[in-house]
């Protein structure tokens, strides 16, 4: 099990059981369905963590369950201060999100996070390029906070076109971004990802839908993964469970990221499952 020692996590989730504590008010009005059918307490996750030899983690707030509170994802981490950070969600188009998110990071919060769509809503990137947005970033750059986009294909030119507005904020794109990859190499139909190479502040995060879709038609492992290692390199990869919203032990899920990224190289591994995570967040160093 040596591998597993500096293993990090990137994109687990935690729901609270104390729902008079921590209320549910989900972003869109829509509550998720595994967030009320496999909540995961900050307990449990560690739990978890220390059955499947994860040492560390980046814990991304529920916005399907929690809008832009994210007093519990805070909270919970800072129980475990040696080992978790936070990721928050804030209203990128309020007035006063540059406080917001000043307040937030005060608490403990080491990241932010938009979603633009998901499990509860077809996505939307119009918020992404919203000039009323900038100054969130903008704070971002001035703190040191890296974003993650959740998105698909459609929303990649804004991706760009934030990468090259901010380049001081390491931008993280959620699920590799949901790319094609059905109709296996070259991976044509994957182009529109491949083409934000040349940005370096842009970070992929691989999660369980990534490791899902290069089973099907003709996609495989091994010919997709060294494919993105040779475009955007492993030190700007990262591993993420997405525990418990994909279903399965984090063991389970943690075993298949490793088997779909046998293909690589150790070194490569060491970066995807550990080092660029303490890249993007230095307090999981």
């Amino acid at each position: 099990m040596s591998e597993n020692m500096n293993i990090i996590d990137i994109h687990p989730h935690i729901i609270s059981d104390d729902e008079k504590r921590y209320p549910p008010a989900p972003l869109f009005g829509k509550r998720s369905d595994w967030s009320q059918e496999r909540p995961s307490t900050v307990e449990a996750l560690i739990a978890a963590m220390d059955k499947a030899g994860v040492a560390k983690a980046a814990v991304v707030h529920s916005s399907t369950t929690y809008g832009f509170d994210n007093s519990y994802v805070v909270d919970g981490c800072n129980q475990y201060k040696h080992r978790l950070v936070a990721v928050g969600s804030v209203d990128m188009l309020a007035d006063d999100v540059p406080a917001v998110i000043k307040g937030w990071a005060g608490k403990g919060l080491a990241g932010l996070r938009i979603f633009t769509g998901g499990s509860t809503k077809d996505f939307d990137p119009s918020e992404l390029d919203n000039p009323k947005s900038f100054k969130a970033w903008e704070v971002c750059a001035e703190l040191g906070l890296p974003m993650c986009i959740q998105t698909g294909p459609i929303g990649l030119p804004q991706v760009r076109m934030l990468a090259e507005k901010f380049p001081k904020v390491n931008i993280i794109l959620d699920h590799l971004g949901r790319p094609d990859v059905l109709d296996g190499p070259p991976y044509k139909n994957a182009r529109s990802l491949f083409d934000l190479a040349d940005l370096p502040n842009l970070f992929m995060k691989l999660t369980p839908r990534i490791f899902g879709d290069v089973k099907k038609d003709k996609a495989s492992a091994e010919t997709f993964f060294p494919r993105v290692v040779q475009v955007f390199g492993a030190q700007r990869m990262a591993w993420g469970s997405n525990f418990p919203t994909s279903p399965g032990l984090l063991s389970e899920i943690l075993a298949t990221a490793q088997d779909g990224l046998a293909c690589l190289s150790a070194e490569d591994r060491a970066w995807i499952f550990g080092k660029t995570a303490q890249r993007l967040y230095p307090d999981l160093a």
